[in-house]
């Protein structure tokens, strides 16, 4: 099909017109639409020897269909989403070829095999599994020879069978309400009358106890956090996780892989006596996470020794770990002081297991962010920095009081270059670079700050900076003009004047600075969320010593199913460059970039590919037609199973 992409947003463009009645709309946003992936199609074969076959093909972001049939027929079917075709086969082998096509003309292909045969299926081979992972499900799969489906039937009484069919060879999951033992039946069908049955006694089991540990805390620093039971941070000592209460509640230490957790069975109301009176007034969460196969929500009671106690209700999600993040002024709301906590209450039914419970408030580390440079606030010494263009030269750096900064003397004015301390970093002809940092001397003085050259013809961008003995950040925003380069540098010329001179939290962004609120995930997850709920926070660790956003696809979809995004404002018609680390355990695609937080979810995007290789990339987008306050910074990921690890994010507007 000629031109296929320019039909399909012609198509678009036409039916927006017509259903809308509004003006033509953009049709940019089509482009960081992903091709289709799991392509397929299911098979129904009627049994009466006619050899009747119905196809209906599916596949994620697919708007319609091409389905060759394999025989001598050369014409494909052409289906829109959700629609069959029905051909008549001759006995015989098959390879019926699908062909997905998305709403840009992306077409993406899979072929699969199809057994017409008038005769009853043979060799019928069926597994059954209790899956590991996810309570009383059931994986099949069945094999045979001349047939193309098979059905499963559960065995359970009341519910419509068979339960699930799939095409022969391919596997199908079913899961069951309760655990138990079922008669299970397996019918092969072919396009004969005749048929082929396995049945069995089959015992499916539920998971009762978390197979997986719950994601582990962010570091945080000590004075952040007050801690009843998590193997991350020390604990408050002596609290007694099983007083008798003459609660029905049944208390175990759970170990699972050295990972220490609570299990409260046949919960009723549950108390934990903490090991000293805590004030929280300085904190601002509790945060707990929790596993359950039967409880469908738990009560959780701050108790005061003045004030009594007030509780908050959390839906919990069975079978798998809820993280629950409860602000503690839902408490105070109630009327509840929170200076003399020393006991917990949990109220529910059924068990559940618990671990990470701990309060916490926002961190008061830095927040700095060095942008495109490293070791901005010299924590690791001289990493990176040097005197001049001299990569053997490491510049003096000092510590005062536990804080990093780069000092010099200069006793004497000179030249201003000959002292100076300077960052290779690569600088790009055209681009706005903002460059800010803190400095201070023991005099009033002057230097000079800016980017240039490492080399003849030292071409540079400066701003010459007046400085005092109070430390003042200082800003200087320079457009290159007319040189470039790779190795080019972030420079401060000191020698002008004579006096002491320190520089410290040096950062330098592509445009007029970072728009991006905690782009190093140092402080958790906040303002980070999953999509566009706010209540949904991403899933930030810590690797070394290091946070950083963290994500485990399983398998491939549509890839706004994962998701990081920061809502903030974007501007129509301005440019945006967003500026990120990303890497993986395979090599695999991202989507990312900018864009609205609702329909009709205009963005700039740009596909990524990213490897095991930690890299930093950069993307330039301008907005054209849309623009709004809570927009966002979007990275999409669910296109291509593997990890994916991203930090150090910044978006500037130049």
């Amino acid at each position: 099909m000629k031109n296929i992409n320019k039909f399909y947003k012609y198509f678009f463009a036409l039916f927006i017109l017509m259903a809308c009645n509004e003006e033509l709309r953009d049709l940019s946003f089509t482009d960081s639409i992903a091709p289709p992936s799991n392509v397929s199609a299911a098979y129904d074969l009627t049994q009466d020897n006619t050899g009747n076959v119905t196809i209906t093909p599916t596949a994620d972001g697919a708007l319609s269909f091409e389905v060759y049939f394999g025989d001598s027929t050369t014409e494909p079917a052409k289906l829109g989403l959700g629609e069959n075709v029905t051909h008549t086969y001759a006995e015989g082998s098959y390879n019926v070829k699908i062909v997905a096509i998305n709403l840009k003309g992306d077409k993406v292909e899979a072929t699969q095999p199809l057994v017409v045969s008038f005769k009853a299926p043979e060799n019928l081979m069926v597994t059954i599994e209790n899956d590991a992972a996810i309570s009383k499900q059931v994986n099949v799969t069945a094999t045979a020879d001349f047939a193309a489906t098979y059905e499963f039937h559960s065995g359970e009484t009341g519910v419509t069978q068979p339960v699930a069919t799939a095409n022969i060879g391919d596997q199908l999951s079913y899961q069951y309400s309760t655990p138990g033992t079922y008669s299970v039946k397996v019918v092969a069908k072919g396009a004969a009358i005749a048929t082929t049955e396995y049945t069995m006694d089959f015992e499916v089991t539920e998971i009762l106890a978390p197979i997986a540990s719950a994601t582990p805390p962010p570091t945080r620093s000590a004075t952040d956090v007050i801690s009843i039971f998590s193997d991350t941070y020390t604990n408050v000592a002596g609290s007694d996780l099983y007083p008798n209460w003459a609660q029905s509640t049944q208390y175990t230490a759970f170990d699972l892989n050295g990972d220490a957790i609570i299990q409260y069975s046949n919960l009723n109301y549950q108390g934990i006596q903490i090991g000293a009176t805590q004030d929280l007034s300085s904190m601002e969460f509790l945060h707990m996470d929790i596993w359950t196969a039967d409880a469908a929500d738990i009560e959780t009671y701050l108790i005061s020794i003045g004030s009594g106690e007030k509780f908050i209700k959390s839906t919990l999600t069975k079978d798998d770990w809820t993280s629950i993040e409860i602000p503690l002024s839902d408490f105070t709301s109630q009327g509840l002081t929170i200076n003399d906590i020393h006991q917990f209450k949990f109220v529910g039914a059924g068990t559940v297991f618990i671990d990470n419970i701990y309060f916490y408030k926002s961190s008061s580390a830095s927040t700095f962010d060095d942008g495109i440079l490293s070791n901005g606030d010299f924590s690791s010494g001289s990493d990176s920095w040097i005197v001049g263009v001299d990569d053997n030269a490491p510049a003096p750096v000092v510590n005062a009081s536990g804080n990093s900064y780069y000092s010099v003397s200069i006793p004497n004015a000179g030249n201003p270059w000959e002292v100076n301390v300077s960052q290779k970093v690569e600088i790009i002809d055209g681009n706005t670079y903002t460059l800010t940092f803190d400095a201070w001397s023991n005099v009033n003085r002057s230097m000079i700050a800016g980017v240039g050259l490492s080399a003849d013809p030292w071409s540079s961008e400066t701003e010459t900076i007046n400085i005092t003995p109070t430390k003042t950040t200082y800003t200087v925003t320079k457009t290159v003009a007319g040189w470039g380069a790779p190795d080019a540098r972030v420079l401060f010329d000191l020698g002008a004047d004579a006096g002491d001179v320190n520089i410290d939290n040096v950062s330098l962004f592509i445009g007029n600075g970072n728009m991006v609120v905690n782009g190093n995930f140092e402080n958790g997850a906040a303002p980070w969320i999953i999509g566009v709920d706010d209540n949904a926070s991403a899933p930030v660790v810590n690797t070394n010593g290091n946070n950083h956003y963290y994500v485990n696809v399983a398998a491939a979809g549509n890839p706004w199913e994962v998701n990081l995004s920061q809502k903030l404002e974007i501007i129509d018609g301005e440019t945006y460059t967003l500026t990120f680390d990303a890497w993986s355990d395979v090599n695999r695609s991202i989507i990312s970039g900018i864009g609205l937080s609702a329909d009709p979810w205009s963005s700039e995007t740009e596909t990524i590919n990213i490897t095991p290789s930690r890299t930093t990339y950069s993307i330039t987008k301008t907005v054209t037609g849309w623009g709004a306050t809570d927009a966002r910074v979007i990275f999409d990921l669910g296109a291509a199973a593997g990890e994916v690890f991203i930090d150090n994010v910044s978006l500037s507007k130049l």
